[in-house]
């Protein structure tokens, strides 16, 4: 940890307890002005036309400021994309919690994930992500990959739960997971992704998709039919 990290760290712990001011570099609603701003900035000009000088006009901060935050622009589009990664899996998080039955908590899943992945904010920001792939493999890494933070470990705890409830039968539940999500969202993500598809599927073709989602997942990891 460098000693900016811990200055950081220690100067949030006293603004906190001495309820005052954040000192600089401390103040969340600041650093997520900033974010907002170099998202807007990175999904119009992309990552390699973005400048530090257009992220601070966007986000309305001075360039002092700026680098009080963050290191440099790979820092931001980090930061970037955390965010938003973090953001979807916390609302998968929340929609799965109450789910009791396994067949509803994957239809709430499945439709509501497949709705986020195509809302053009999200297909935006992948392209801007998909651009800088072969520069920064890291940050498409932790997109997929980084735990607890990923909606593919959100839908893994759930069909885990119900494993240990006796309403599944799964052997690996990161593969079934993965399996539900391609199959749900899979395709609608590629033709959005590639402009096939023009817009946010259909009521309709998401409800279709995933009710035959379902009949696939249960008939492969549901339990065995009792006589």
């Amino acid at each position: 940890m460098s000693s900016r990290t811990i200055e950081k760290a220690d100067d949030a712990s006293a603004a906190a307890a001495g309820g005052g001011r954040f000192a600089a570099g401390a103040d969340p609603a600041k650093r997520e002005q900033i974010i907002d701003g170099a998202k807007r900035v990175f999904m119009k000009l992309g990552f390699d036309g973005a400048s530090m000088n257009d992220i601070t006009r966007e986000a309305g901060v001075s360039k002092g400021t700026i680098y009080v935050y963050f290191e440099n622009k790979e820092d931001l589009f980090v930061a970037m994309v955390d965010r938003e990664r973090d953001r979807i899996a916390n609302d998968m998080r929340n929609l799965l919690a109450g789910s009791e039955a396994v067949e509803e908590g994957l239809y709430a899943f499945g439709t509501s994930f497949a709705r986020h992945i195509t809302c053009p904010e999200v297909v935006g920001a992948m392209r801007t992500v998909i651009g800088v792939v072969d520069r920064m493999p890291s940050v498409t890494r932790r997109f997929f990959h980084a735990a607890p933070g990923n909606v593919r470990h959100v839908l893994g705890d759930f069909v885990q739960r119900h494993v240990a409830l006796g309403n599944l039968v799964v052997d690996d539940t990161d593969l079934a997971a993965r399996q539900f999500i391609e199959m749900t969202s899979g395709s609608f993500f590629k033709f959005r992704l590639f402009g096939d598809l023009k817009d946010v599927p259909s009521e309709a073709d998401l409800d279709h998709v995933t009710r035959g989602a379902i009949r696939v997942f249960m008939a492969a990891y549901g339990p065995p039919a009792t006589c």
